[in-house]
């Protein structure tokens, strides 16, 4: 494995070949590898920022625990949309014996990431360590600035991925102020150093909550842990792949919410009459999620949001076989309990709180510098529902003016706004995919 950790000198290259990307999670490792595969340019110049100057992790899969799987089987997490089996290949060359239907760890996809960069890194790729905080529009191109230097860029591609969860306040008690509360869900160091009888407070049921709820829980019989949610659901566990397809005829014409809820459940009807699991529907709707998306005006968006996205969130986002045994376990024993309603008591019996509420989507409430600054100079803006940036569909950002700024682009989860289905690898990789031929466009013109 070969892990990029360390800045490199910038090459004498010109200003028009230079390409920043900000973030090198999964995000910007997809963009950086888009744009050095599939130009041939020995003048390009990419520079992928990272606070922490390693690459390839970010928070997916940035964990330490190796029980933390993919929610997404082996076959479908190639980081090359049109060599389907690339992560496959590399594990077996890594000496694993992969099941293609299988669900690697997260640390594993992480060194696949590292690995795959750096089979394409040379000289056009430059890893800055560093956190950039701001950046400025100068003349067509752009200035980023971190604590102790300035770098300039014609082309800016942010790829931070998920920012932090929401800081947690009940009954106006901010519970940062309290002992015990981690609001920060992927500190593992700091959830392994509770004590081995703690009772544990789990704010969130998604799949945060279930690996908090594993690295909690697997090391010390002797902790017990309360998820807690507004509505108590946790995700549906993955079955074993079944060999029929459902591919779903979406209606044509406008939609609407409660018209596509209701297309979804006569869908899974159909399918449970010829033997086919719900799933397989959920599945096969996947390819056409953001054209639906794309089709629901924003009050009908709106109407998603409010009354059908857990359901189906909990369907779309699945556990893994094994971790879905692993949780169906602590509940059968006691050890985890679910409660509904939210948390409504600052004053909790418990010896810690672990805020897994989820990535704060609502930009104009974040403490990023970066974002503020983007913000506060308008060269972003939320989108209006509040789920990340303004963009276009092509992923061109979308500036306070209501304009495209040219030469700033997005991928990834700030995308969410626009595309909805914008977190997995399979849309990451398109998104960068295609953002990597308008970037290259570019710097061709220029």
């Amino acid at each position: 494995m070969v892990v990029l950790d360390r800045a490199q000198p910038e090459p004498a290259v010109t200003r028009a070949d230079r390409i920043a990307i900000i973030g090198g999670g999964a995000s910007g490792v997809l963009t950086a590898l888009q744009l050095l595969s599939t130009s041939d340019d020995s003048a390009l110049c990419v520079t992928v920022h990272e606070a922490s100057g390693v690459l390839g992790r970010g928070i997916a899969y940035g964990t330490s625990d190796p029980r933390h799987l993919l929610n997404v089987r082996a076959r479908h997490m190639s980081a090359y949309a049109d060599v389907p089996s690339d992560l496959l290949d590399w594990a077996r060359r890594a000496g694993r014996d992969p099941d293609p239907l299988g669900f690697l760890p997260r640390m594993e996809y992480a060194a696949y990431l590292q690995d795959t960069l750096a089979d394409v890194a040379d000289h056009r790729l430059t890893i800055s360590a560093g956190r950039v905080d701001d950046i400025a529009r100068v003349g067509d191109g752009f200035e980023l600035r971190t604590r102790d230097r300035v770098a300039t860029a014609d082309t800016v591609v942010l790829a931070y991925g998920n920012q932090a969860p929401q800081p947690l306040a009940v009954g106006g008690v901010d519970l940062a102020e309290l002992p015990g509360y981690l609001p920060n869900p992927w500190d593992l160091a700091a959830i392994r150093a509770l004590p081995g009888d703690a009772v544990v407070v789990i704010v969130g049921t998604g799949l945060t909550a279930i690996d908090t709820a594993i690295t909690l829980l697997e090391d010390e019989p002797g902790r017990r842990a309360v998820m807690v949610s507004r509505h108590g659901l946790l995700p549906h566990a993955h079955i074993e792949q079944q060999s029929t397809a459902w591919v779903s005829d979406v209606p044509t014409g406008p939609l609407t919410a409660d018209g596509i809820a209701a297309f979804v459940r006569g869908q899974v009807e159909a399918a449970r009459s010829h033997g086919v699991d719900w799933r397989n529907v959920v599945d096969g709707l996947r390819p056409a999620t953001q054209s639906i998306w794309g089709r629901l005006d924003l009050d009908e968006r709106r109407r998603f949001l409010t009354t059908y996205v857990r359901d189906w969130e909990v369907r779309r986002h699945r556990m893994a076989p094994e971790v879905a045994d692993r949780i169906r376990g602590y509940l059968r024993d006691g050890r985890l309990t679910l409660e509904d309603g939210g948390l409504t008591d600052a004053h909790l019996d418990a010896d810690a709180v672990v805020n897994c509420t989820g990535p704060l989507t609502d930009l104009s409430r974040s403490t990023d510098p970066l974002l503020q600054a983007l913000q506060t100079r308008g060269l972003v803006t939320p989108d209006r529902l509040r789920l990340g940036l303004e963009s276009t569909v092509a992923g061109e950002l979308v500036g306070s003016d209501g304009r495209v700024v040219p030469g700033l682009y997005a991928v990834g989860p700030p995308r969410k706004g626009t595309l909805w289905e914008s977190t997995a690898i399979p849309e990451i990789r398109t998104q960068a995919a295609e953002v990597a031929r308008l970037v290259l466009g570019r710097v061709a013109a220029a």
